[in-house]
């Protein structure tokens, strides 16, 4: 059967399987959603009690909510480029797209899938790094970024104002703290374009089958969105992330990314941390809006009951917490993502069951039907679809250039090129304040999580689990 594949701006698998494999209707079509940045923390359907995520939320209630789900790359190049070739740090593999489009399947992208720049390709409406191959038709969604008219603030600079003249942008040193609020509707920015050209492909393709993968682009910075999602969070209201005493001594250079509070300036001013987790909210409630629209067109079609739709991002993002900004860490707020997976006939739930994003080129291609290629790191998620109690790893691993990252259900390890090293109890310690590395009573964890990584490094498939019963230090 010829599939033709759609893929939306998040994290989608849909193939051709039977009604006897899922115990319901054949799943003919995918819809991939990608977002840019988006940190799982602040979704409804991952806890937010603040953001206003419905159409994501509604997502969440018919498809698996996966709550430990891990980036590879821990800024967008790396990661993009390794989910869509399902490898963990190199290109030894065809693209999903390329493969699917052996298969005879229709890919098309809409927005950012694989690494573009942003703002700079964002404003130029250029291909960035994107991969020709990988798609049968593919569409850019342009904007004007830090030059839409509104109002303007750099906020490590305490800086505010209209006027067009001197605003941060492409390549400039202050622009990951630049906020807009649009004058207009939203109409001419990136993530309205994008969903409108999945909502018009969508109507020319019929019932499919299709591959469509749409990437949106906030809540990148510049934080750009309509001032009506700017008037659901006034700055006032937002609560400042508790970051304790002394928080940075135990966190090694390594460990630490380019910015933080005292190196970018945003630390002199605490009514501006509180802006930008305000604007970081009405971006992200714009790009929901978005997300809403394509779903409820894919419902108005009648292709919900036999389209598979994956939501995720790229990688998270910090805003403030251990006084770190942006991404490019191994820490939980940078490497854990949003991950939901509705497919027709299976059920909805959520799992604690560890994800990388490398598994979701697997995942597709045993929901369409499609023979895994020899190439794939991942694996497949199926079996946790089909049983939120099922687990398919031990052990998530994510990259930045300074280390690497092992993550257990329980522990967090880091090691660096440098020699030092990170060691978290996820369970008693969530929030990641208390490296235990030097402490006497967790050595025997520590032991066993330098274990899982040397094996690792030993180039063993997968790390191995941490046998026996759970140690705490």
């Amino acid at each position: 059967m010829t599939v033709r594949i759609l893929c939306v701006l998040v994290a989608a698998g849909c193939g051709v399987v039977s009604a006897a494999e899922t115990g319901g209707p054949a799943i003919r079509n995918i819809l991939f959603l990608v977002s840019d940045d988006l940190k799982a923390s602040v979704l409804g359907c991952y806890g937010d009690t603040i953001c206003q995520t419905p159409h994501i939320d509604r997502l969440a209630e018919r498809g698996m909510v996966f709550e430990r789900a891990y980036c590879q790359g821990t800024w967008c190049k790396p990661s993009r480029t390794s989910f869509m070739r399902s490898r963990y740090r190199d290109k030894g593999n065809p693209t999903l797209g390329e493969h699917l489009r052996n298969h005879g399947v229709h890919t098309a992208r809409v927005g950012k899938i694989f690494h573009m720049r942003v703002p700079g390709d964002t404003i130029d409406g250029t291909n960035g790094l994107d991969v020709p191959e990988c798609w049968t038709e593919r569409y850019n969604a342009p904007g004007r970024e830090a030059h839409t008219p509104g109002e303007y603030a750099c906020l490590n600079l305490d800086h505010f104002t209209s006027e067009a003249e001197g605003r941060e942008s492409t390549a400039m040193r202050h622009r990951m703290f630049v906020t807009v609020r649009h004058e207009g509707d939203g109409i001419d920015q990136p993530d309205w374009k994008a969903a409108t050209k999945s909502i018009e492909l969508l109507g020319e393709w019929g019932e499919g089958p299709f591959f469509l993968a749409a990437g949106f682009v906030r809540p990148h910075y510049p934080s750009v969105a309509p001032q009506r999602s700017f008037d659901l969070y006034p700055h006032e209201r937002m609560p400042l992330h508790h970051v304790p005493e002394g928080d940075l001594d135990d966190i090694p250079k390594a460990g630490r990314p380019g910015l933080m509070n005292e190196n970018s300036g945003i630390g002199e001013f605490p009514d501006n941390i509180r802006r930008m987790w305000a604007a970081y909210y009405a971006t992200v409630t714009f790009m929901d809006e978005q997300v809403g629209r394509v779903l409820d067109e894919l419902d108005r079609l009648g292709l919900s009951d036999s389209t598979a739709i994956v939501f995720t991002s790229d990688h998270g993002y910090h805003l403030g917490e251990h006084e770190f900004w942006q991404k490019s860490n191994l820490h939980e707020e940078v490497v854990r993502v949003p991950l939901i997976i509705a497919a027709p006939g299976l059920a909805p739930g959520r799992t604690q069951a560890l994800a990388e994003l490398v598994d979701l080129y697997p995942t597709l291609c045993e929901l369409t039907g499609i023979p895994v290629p020899e190439g794939v790191e991942g694996r497949s998620l199926l079996p946790v679809l089909r049983d939120p109690s099922a687990r398919v790893r031990d052990v998530a691993v994510a990259f930045d250039r300074q280390g690497q990252l092992w993550r257990t259900e329980d522990w967090a390890y880091m090691r660096y090129r440098d020699g030092a090293e990170e060691l978290y109890d996820m369970d008693r310690d969530p929030g990641q304040f208390t490296n235990l590395v030097a402490r006497e009573d967790a050595g025997e964890a520590l032991a066993r999580m330098r274990e899982v990584a040397d094996r690792w490094g030993e180039g063993l498939e997968e790390p191995g689990a941490l046998s026996g019963s759970r140690e705490t230090p």
